[in-house]
């Protein structure tokens, strides 16, 4: 399906919310919008209390004002059914349907997202909303798309959900021996005897069952697509012809599994709210949304004009907020949208920020929003082709749940940490990267890193060996391959269902204090490598090779490579050694002399394990690449070029790009 519903070009705009504003507002509104460029705006997310006031009392005179009134205009509407925050009335006729945590504790109304999605009066209540939106505006001209409830991501521990998650488990492992078997629960006599027993990991005394925690998060992801799917099946009967999504967020606080959804909205969509890095965070959401979306388009439902860092908000450098919408959009993305279109005066988030700020109009935020919506018809051409990646990274959200849990070798594990360590260093390279998940077809790369995919099933290690096998280079990072689908640890030696392929066994692990480095030597000496093949990067820059911090530098001036966070007592089992631990460290002198990282030639082609941190710098030297300064994307026959630094950048076409300058070109091979 089309999407949205009648659109060609880049969508344009961002969250509106007029029902914080009074209606003189609203003419404005779109008078600005019009000069901004705007197509497209979400409307309705966090208006139950005014679309329905009391129970079965509609007022919806005031929404038929705002969508004429845009329509007017020529701008289309992305209408959101409004479940994400349920009124105060629901919450005092139904206080079974509110959130309950972990501890028990029941929470009231007074934010957002309080709600169960496994209680029946707001299943009820939700599809019902969602109807009577539908039945009103099913014929309405600026309707373009449905925007299903808002950002996914609210557990719930009551029993409610409690009942809900014994279904679910009897559909997942059929008969209690089964899931006694995969939930390890002759541990501390956890054996459940009826399915009565079992209830939601709740707070107690000491160490959760790991596995029961693992299903827990699948369940909770399952449950809210089911709630998703009342509404979808409503809104799809109702206006067969106007696609529907929902907006993910990133994070591991995130229950939702995103690339289990992707099959059920007619369009992948992301918020994205970078902190750190902003260059490279868009990157790396980017790529990971055109993952889930399969390589198709997906749309950046929602970024903001400025940065939280978490403690403070921080105004975009001039011209930023052009430069990483340019990101998204080269990366896959069919368009560029905010939260929200004016600044609130009030309310939880009256400090976050908009297209139209608190200044008004007459501001710099706002005359770069229109010059934003100035660039993007341009770019119609352009963002046809699809994205050319040169490597790929493995994603398993659900192997990220499983390192979540407490009593893991170390606490400090963190897999988005790894995965965006993988993904960084192909980004400083110029290498494109797609998101894939260890089942997909990976014939297409050259390079597939696995950063670690602490569970893997034995049909998905095969797919692995059959990669490697025909011709392809896989980096398996540590902590990798080492337990099966229900977080049982493999046992033989690590790393679990991947040792034949790496040609290594471990036989411990080594969790290294935070302020240790343990020194690594190449056998033979000369630098860190791995001869592998180029990456893939579009290699149209001319640009100085920078070098950055890999570790020590020894006495004779030579670079010294060092493992930080974690290590591994390695044996060879048909693999060579690329590096040794050396060192005297105590809490590293057990390890000299062993490997550290290995090379196995399987079938016709590599797999390297990495069984400690590198410095990104250290990892791009073991890959073969070289450093990159200005972010490429390729598009077919477009080439998107964005120069996020502070120093002119020189291209090999001639082009040059000024600090903070971009282009999209048309290139010939």
């Amino acid at each position: 399906m089309d999407w949205p519903k009648g659109f060609e070009g880049l969508c344009y705009g961002g969250d509106y919310n007029p029902e914080q504003w009074p209606e003189e507002v609203w003419k404005e509104d779109v008078e600005l919008m019009r000069r901004a460029g705007v197509n497209l705006v979400t409307v309705g997310v966090f208006s139950w209390a005014r679309l329905e006031p009391s129970p079965g009392v509609h007022d919806l005179g005031w929404l038929d004002r705002v969508l004429d009134l845009l329509h007017e205009g020529g701008i289309g509407v992305n209408l959101a059914t409004p479940t994400a925050s349920p009124p105060p009335w629901f919450g005092l006729a139904h206080p079974d349907a509110l959130t309950v945590t972990a501890d028990g504790v029941r929470l009231t109304h007074g934010s957002r997202d309080t709600y169960c999605v496994s209680a029946p009066p707001y299943r009820d209540a939700s599809v019902r909303i969602a109807t009577t939106l539908a039945e009103r505006y099913r014929d309405h001209p600026t309707l373009v798309m449905w925007h299903v409830h808002n950002e996914y991501g609210t557990p719930c521990h009551c029993d409610h959900v409690a009942a809900a998650f014994r279904t679910w488990l009897r559909a997942r492992h059929g008969t209690l021996d089964a899931l006694n078997d995969a939930w390890t629960t002759s541990f501390w006599s956890q054996h459940y005897s009826a399915w009565e027993q079992i209830v939601p990991p709740r707070a107690t005394q000491y160490l959760p069952n790991p596995s029961q925690a693992l299903d827990f998060r699948r369940f909770v992801s399952d449950a809210m697509l089911d709630h998703f799917r009342a509404q979808k099946a409503v809104l799809r009967e109702l206006t067969p012809d106007v696609p529907i999504t929902t907006n993910f967020v990133l994070g591991d606080w995130a229950p939702v599994n995103q690339r289990h959804w992707a099959g059920e909205v007619d369009l992948v969509a992301i918020d994205h709210y970078p902190s750190s890095n902003p260059p490279e965070e868009t990157a790396f959401a980017a790529d990971l949304a055109r993952g889930w979306a399969g390589g198709r388009p997906w749309l950046l439902m929602e970024q903001s004009v400025v940065t939280y860092t978490g403690p403070r908000m921080v105004a975009k450098r001039p011209g930023e907020i052009a430069r990483l919408s340019l990101s998204h959009i080269a990366r896959g993305s069919r368009g560029a949208m905010f939260f929200q279109w004016r600044a609130s005066r009030g309310g939880a988030e009256l400090w976050h920020s908009g297209m139209v700020p608190h200044a008004g109009p007459d501001s710099r935020i706002f005359r770069e929003i229109c010059e934003l919506g100035e660039l993007l018809p341009s770019l119609r051409e352009a963002v046809r082709a699809p994205v050319e990646a040169g490597a790929a990274i493995l994603w398993d959200a659900e192997a990220g749940w499983a390192l979540q849990a407490p009593g893991l070798p170390s606490a400090e594990l963190s897999y988005p940490e790894a995965v965006r360590q993988a993904h960084r260093v192909l980004y400083r390279h110029g290498v494109t990267a797609d998101f894939a998940h260890p089942s997909a077809d990976l014939s297409a790369y050259g390079l597939v890193l696995v950063p670690g995919l602490y569970l893997i099933t034995d049909a998905d290690a095969a797919n692995l060996r059959r990669y490697v096998e025909g011709g392809g280079t896989l980096l398996v990072s540590y902590l990798s391959g080492v337990a099966d689908e229900h977080a049982r640890v493999r046992r033989g030696g690590y790393p679990g269902a991947l040792r034949d392929l790496l040609g290594v066994r471990v036989e411990e692990f080594h969790p290294l204090p935070p302020d240790l480095a343990i020194p690594l030597s190449v056998p033979g000496g000369g630098p860190l490598r791995a001869h592998t093949e180029d990456a893939g990067r579009p290699g149209d820059e001319r640009l100085p090779s920078g070098r950055g911090k890999a570790g020590e530098t020894g006495e004779s001036g030579e670079r010294q490579d060092t493992g930080t966070f974690w290590s591994e007592h390695v044996h060879l089992r048909g693999a060579e050694a690329l590096a040794l631990y050396t060192g005297s460290h105590p809490s590293a002198a057990a390890l000299s002399g062993v490997p550290a990282i290995t090379r196995n030639r399987y079938g016709t082609g590599t797999a390297l394990y990495l069984s400690t941190r590198l410095a990104d710098d250290a990892y791009a030297r073991l890959l073969g690449l070289r450093p990159a300064h200005v972010e490429l994307v390729r598009r077919g026959e477009w080439l998107f070029a964005v120069n996020h630094g502070d120093d002119e950048r020189t291209m090999a076409s001639g082009l040059c790009l000024p600090p903070g300058g971009y282009a999209v070109l048309k290139v010939r091979d």
